[in-house]
């Protein structure tokens, strides 16, 4: 049998265990132990894998994601979250479609210093959407700025997922993180944008509320220093040469545990909270990292990943429309199965034909980052409506899927920028030291 076609089986097994509802990790692993095993022999796959988990295991460039982690879950408990929707609806409360606006700025900001667009959803979302159910907002807009407002927490540094991405390709973390910034910026931007066409359709999906003074503004920005602050230590040291991925990393977990103490939020209980939550999330991506690497091993040997390059290198066919092709696959498999699985499982197979095609990989992690954000909000499996659903029961799943499709448009319209102007996200990592 060609190893090609082994390789074939090897994936479709993949799928099959995942819809079977095998854990991630367990479902890429075992394809890539017994298809190795077939073609090697179980000697040189048991020396395989213990090269391959031991060299990746001891990797330091994963240090990063558990301190990022532990920053997210201290962010968290120091209820800064509440203080952030405060500050916004303060400045735009007033106008139509004021607290939905508020939801995605204060999402953008909480982004800067969370890293976990669940963590964004599930904190922003538990004030927000009870505010606008209370001052007669629709459902449906209500909930769409909820869920696309926490997609930012993984597209503004700092983000695991371009930490996930960078590990898979070998890619400057550093600068994945920092290509995140402008595109981050600019969906948020975006999704403010469909607000306010939304309420300009139709005024009633989200009426004004009370409306505060200068004085009750300006004070109110108080409460942004801390995520300021921390924001310039972690981005501003990497982009500045200052700090490495992983020391910034720490730098940002000290940061957010003096921030939870400053604000008496600091318990021991909270703590082992943290540290418990970290471990767990931790744990997770470590065991579907490593079961993605033994996939790849498997897949290289098979060469499946390299005569797929070399076929499509060889198609007469605009570079361009591959990468559409591309898209539409992650479009697909995003509305069907869980996102990180989708990035981890695609990214060896498209990496040597990337490479063919000459596209820059630290521009397409920007790329693959956006399309975990469509994943989380895409009906039937979107993560992010499921959490929103769990923090405030009273939302039926059809307005949070509602609210949901129309902020795939910005979404599409910020991967068509992209493509036509790559500059939006390769201009600040160029300018790094």
């Amino acid at each position: 049998m060609p190893v090609e076609v082994i390789g074939v089986i090897g994936v479709v097994s993949m799928f099959v265990l995942m819809f079977l509802r095998v854990p991630i990790a367990i479902a890429m692993a075992v394809p890539g132990i017994v298809g190795t095993w077939y073609l090697r022999g179980w000697t040189p796959t048991s020396t395989i894998l213990n090269t391959v988990i031991w060299n990746h295991s001891y990797s330091y460039a994963l240090t990063t994601i558990p301190m990022f982690v532990l920053m997210s879950e201290l962010i968290f408990i120091s209820g800064i979250s509440a203080d952030l929707f405060s500050v916004f609806r303060k400045w735009l409360g007033a106008i139509r479609g004021g607290l939905a606006l508020t939801t995605v700025g204060a999402s953008a900001i909480f982004a800067a210093a969370c890293g976990s667009s669940i963590a964004s959803t599930a904190t922003i979302g538990i004030v927000a959407s009870k505010e606008m159910q209370k001052a007669g907002y629709s459902d449906s807009l209500s909930s769409g700025s909820v869920v696309a407002g926490g997609t930012l927490g993984i597209l503004i540094p700092p983000s695991t997922a371009f930490i996930i991405y960078g590990i898979l390709t070998e890619e400057s973390i550093g600068k994945l993180l920092i290509a995140g910034i402008l595109p981050g910026v600019l969906l948020t931007l975006l999704y403010m944008a469909t607000v306010y066409c939304a309420v300009l359709v139709r005024p009633s999906l989200g009426p004004a509320v009370e409306r505060s003074s200068w004085r009750e503004r300006i004070s109110a920005l108080r409460s942004i220093v801390w995520i300021a602050v921390l924001f310039v230590i972690v981005i501003g040291g990497m982009y500045a040469g200052l700090l490495s991925p992983t020391e910034a990393a720490g730098f940002g977990a000290l940061g957010a545990l003096v921030i939870a103490w400053i604000r008496r939020r600091m318990t021991w209980r909270n703590f082992a909270t943290s540290l418990h939550n970290t471990i767990k999330i931790t744990s997770f991506l470590f065991a579907i990292m490593l079961g993605a690497f033994i996939l790849n091993y498997f897949l290289a040997i098979t060469r499946l990943p390299a005569n797929l390059a070399t076929f499509i290198n060889g198609l007469d066919v605009d570079p361009i429309m591959i990468l559409l092709v591309i898209l539409a696959i992650y479009v697909f498999l995003g509305a069907i199965m869980d996102a990180l699985a989708m990035v981890v499982i695609t990214i060896p197979i498209f990496l040597p034909m990337l490479h063919a095609l000459g596209f820059d990989l630290i521009w397409f992690g920007v790329i693959v980052v956006i399309m975990i954000e469509m994943a989380l909000i895409s009906p039937p499996v979107g993560m992010g409506c499921f959490v929103l659903k769990g923090v405030n029961p009273s939302l039926s799943m059809g307005s949070i899927y509602k609210g949901a499709l129309l902020f795939m448009l910005p979404i599409f319209v910020l991967l068509g920028l992209l493509i036509a102007f790559p500059d939006i996200a390769l201009v600040l990592p160029r300018l790094m030291r």
